[in-house]
């Protein structure tokens, strides 16, 4: 059996606030393989983009710290290496797709240059032969007139447009993992559809794995191969896409699913809501963190924290209740 592109184990991540002590990623540990894309999911706060800033050695120091655990890519402990090191592989073996295209592209650059300086850089290409790659991943992310394209700045192009740039920028090394987090935020239901399903068609012809960091329920059911379902810092499920929407074993999974509108459900009910609020990170409960808003929870749920055990093949729950 191949080894998977990147193992995460038992990472964990703290912050030191004027509040107290984050525990942001909390003894997390997930695999990726070639060609697989990796659904990270969960409300705002649970640690998703936490998780992928740790894995690209990004976490501000102070106030943060990774306090623990493993990160091997291609069988290499990114927290290991120094910051040359890590700079190598930064944009070239690994590449990020952030969230805001327009906050992450420099707006005082053409387009050309920004898609361009990773070749240049990684590469060792020569700035007029990158040009020239740069043209060739426009084309290849289907944005027209793609060598004129390049002496345009960012304002310039619409929000689908921008994330194209920002897929050809990952792209343009040929890297062996792309982090894409929110990767479509703010764009129209239509755009949002086009983008993720070239980021697929694009990865999928490259072999190339892809962690993908959404809340969004429905883009995991049509472009994830398995999902880990985060809560309160901590993975609380994980498997495979189909497993998990069929057969989902921890409440808060279920709670997920349950608030996602359909279109064969009765329009006359109410969808279902998750009560409460998401836990503060700096104060969790001794338990289950989700106990304050599950309603199976028992006194054990209070007072233990379940461990991640396996259910099924390649499926765990961190959950006391069947």
């Amino acid at each position: 059996m191949t080894a998977p592109v990147l193992q995460v184990k038992n990472l964990t991540t703290r912050f030191k606030t004027d509040g107290g002590e984050v525990t942001a990623v909390d003894n997390i540990s997930f695999d990726v393989a070639a060609g697989e894309t990796l659904a990270i999911v969960g409300e705002s706060g649970s640690g998703k983009s936490v998780t992928a800033m740790s894995i690209l050695r990004l976490i501000p120091t102070p106030p943060g710290t990774i306090e623990g655990g493993a990160i091997l890519f291609e069988g290499k402990d990114l927290l290991k290496l120094n910051d040359v090191e890590m700079r190598a592989i930064r944009g070239d073996r690994i590449a990020m797709i952030f969230q805001d295209s327009m906050s992450s592209l420099n707006p005082s650059l053409t387009i050309g240059q920004q898609v361009a300086e990773p070749i240049n850089l990684h590469r060792n290409i020569p700035w007029a032969e990158a040009y020239k790659k740069a043209a060739d991943m426009l084309t290849m992310v289907q944005i027209p007139d793609a060598e004129k394209r390049l002496s345009t700045y960012p304002h310039q192009f619409s929000g689908g447009m921008r994330q194209r740039v920002m897929i050809a920028m990952a792209l343009a090394c040929e890297p062996k993992l792309i982090i894409a987090d929110e990767p479509t935020t703010a764009l129209d239901v239509t755009v949002q559809a086009q983008i993720l399903d070239l980021l697929q068609e694009l990865t999928q012809q490259t072999k190339t794995c892809v962690i993908l960091i959404t809340h969004d329920m429905g883009v995991v059911a049509r472009h994830a191969d398995s999902v880990a379902v985060m809560y309160g810092g901590r993975i609380v499920e994980k498997g495979p896409t189909r497993e998990i929407f069929n057969n989902p074993r921890h409440p808060y999974t279920k709670g997920l699913l349950a608030s996602i509108p359909r279109i064969d459900g009765d329009s006359s009910q109410p969808l279902q809501a998750i009560d409460g609020m998401p836990p503060d990170l700096s104060a969790l409960p001794v338990g289950c963190s989700f106990a304050p808003r599950c309603k199976y929870a028992t006194e054990q749920c209070q007072t233990s924290r379940p461990k991640l055990l396996p259910v099924g093949e390649q499926h765990f729950k961190a959950c006391f209740n069947d």
